[in-house]
């Protein structure tokens, strides 16, 4: 068909339809607009709260957290470990094979979920296995041996909440790895003792060896013989215990199943001569410092990973939360009620073989871990005054608009002075900047108005004897070191 004739057709099918029905059809074109989104979670007139577990770090308490992070870094460099810094997510096959797929962690208290790619991650229970996966993965096997690491961080279990216990809460660790030598055990065992010391903490160790697989395993049938005879008598954890993971039955918290466990058959009687000698030279350590031990044949920690020695911190008698006539039950290890006491601050041991279990060559290690939040509480138990973080020393108050300009210059040029300064810039008054001045406890306060900035001049005012002295502005530096010591 001609070009002309195919136009002229087309023209006429438009005409047909008619114009008033196109602009209607246009109109309802440009009225028919998507829908918005609609919200994932629906907003609501309730206030948000804050997740069952968790906790806010408020301003306040700061200074307690500030003292640990201090203490922990200064011990730990001073014995030659240095800091690593571990993700918070990390593969659930990680812990599932480190931590024992039997553990309370793995079955219970593991926060894991698929995200989008399908994978199976969780947020990390424990940092040991991030760092042996991490010792994996850069090849700090090539390192000069042993590799001595620290670290501070968040961890995350789905645990039932109590005093000094938190879905999240933190802990700072200690991991030596590539070493056999006892002396790595003992030394670790050292520094916890003495990280407690300097808090003011007293302590003591409980310590137990549970041996290697080899010895471990006539051991076990033993303990699973024993345990039959007294089936009707444990809690239904424990009952299942028996079948999958029998070590864990001398670690229950109900009484009934501890005063069963009271005349179980103990492992240092079945260690193998490597364990018993390996053993006995991390107490000889100790003994040589006196530091105070309590030999635990209950003691066997609640991971997998764990061979030969392993160990917690207690606190020390008369330091305990409980009344003095149940101090001593509690420094054995139950409260009051006769359960296991949730008392140790902190714990660990030996695990040689965890890096070949997850891909490296065999590997010894030992390591420990305190838990931050427990140890705060502690501090807090005890009344240890903590001081809060360093005063400034000059406050800086303004009036009027020109003045607070001119004392914004002013702060940055004695904070790059290295003065330890203040100010409350958005307040106007005088008489609100100075009480904050006074609530800070400066030494003095450099008060600049109208007056001063006409002058060239500043108010130097002695914060203590309420005595103010005209200082010119361009020698206010020079008269502030002679004044503080500088």
């Amino acid at each position: 068909m001609p070009k002309s004739k195919k136009k002229k057709t087309i023209k006429k099918k438009i005409a047909k339809r008619g114009r008033p029905r196109i602009k209607k059809e246009v109109k309802a074109k440009v009225k028919a607009k998507p829908a918005p989104p609609q919200p994932l979670i629906k907003a609501t007139k309730k206030m948000p709260q804050l997740l069952r577990g968790f906790k806010d770090i408020l301003p306040s308490e700061q200074k307690y957290w500030n003292l640990i992070r201090e203490k922990a870094e200064s011990l730990s460099l001073t014995y030659g470990f240095e800091r690593i810094d571990l993700p918070i997510l990390e593969e659930t096959a990680l812990f599932v094979r480190s931590v024992g797929k039997e553990t309370d962690i793995v079955e219970k208290e593991i926060f894991t979920f698929t995200d989008r790619g399908g994978e199976s991650i969780c947020l990390r229970p424990e940092a040991t296995a991030s760092a042996v996966r991490a010792y994996i993965n850069h090849g700090m096997l090539n390192l000069p041996q042993p590799v001595k690491l620290y670290y501070i961080g968040p961890m995350f279990r789905y645990d039932r909440p109590q005093s000094g216990r938190y879905r999240q809460f933190n802990q700072f660790g200690l991991e030596a790895l590539g070493d056999f030598n006892p002396v790595l055990d003992a030394q670790i065992i050292i520094m916890c003792f003495n990280f407690f010391k300097e808090l003011g903490i007293e302590s003591n160790v409980q310590i137990n060896s549970i041996g290697c697989p080899g010895c471990r395993k006539e051991y076990k049938t033993q303990l699973i013989n024993y345990y039959k005879t007294q089936k009707s008598g444990l809690c239904e954890d424990c009952k299942n215990r028996i079948s999958k993971n029998p070590l864990r039955l001398l670690d229950c918290k109900e009484y009934r199943c501890q005063a069963i466990a009271e005349d179980a058959p103990q492992i240092v009687d079945w260690l193998c001569d490597d364990c018993k000698n390996h053993f006995v030279k991390v107490l000889e350590f100790l003994d040589e410092l006196e530091i105070p031990y309590n030999l635990n044949p209950y003691l066997v920690r609640g991971l997998d990973y764990y061979t030969k020695t392993v160990f917690e911190i207690w606190p020390g008698i008369g330091q305990n939360s409980a009344s003095d006539e149940n101090g001593a039950e509690q420094a054995a290890g139950k409260d009051a009620a006769g359960k296991k006491a949730q008392s140790a601050l902190g714990g660990g041991g030996r695990y040689d073989n965890l890096v070949e279990l997850l891909g490296g060559r065999p590997t010894p290690a030992v390591g420990c871990s305190i838990g931050i939040e427990r140890t705060i509480l502690k501090i807090k138990e005890l009344g240890k005054d903590v001081p809060s973080q360093e005063s400034p020393d000059i406050f800086i108050a303004q009036l009027g608009e020109a003045a607070k300009r001119k004392a914004l210059v002013l702060f940055e040029s004695l904070r790059n002075e290295g003065f330890k300064i203040a100010e409350s810039f958005s307040k106007d008054g005088l008489k609100n900047q100075l009480d904050n001045a006074n609530k800070l406890g400066v030494k003095y306060a450099l008060i600049l108005g109208q007056k001063e900035l006409s002058e060239g001049t500043i108010l130097l005012r002695d914060m203590e004897g309420g005595i103010q002295e005209t200082i010119n502005y361009n020698k206010i530096i020079k008269e502030l070191r002679k004044r503080l010591g500088l």
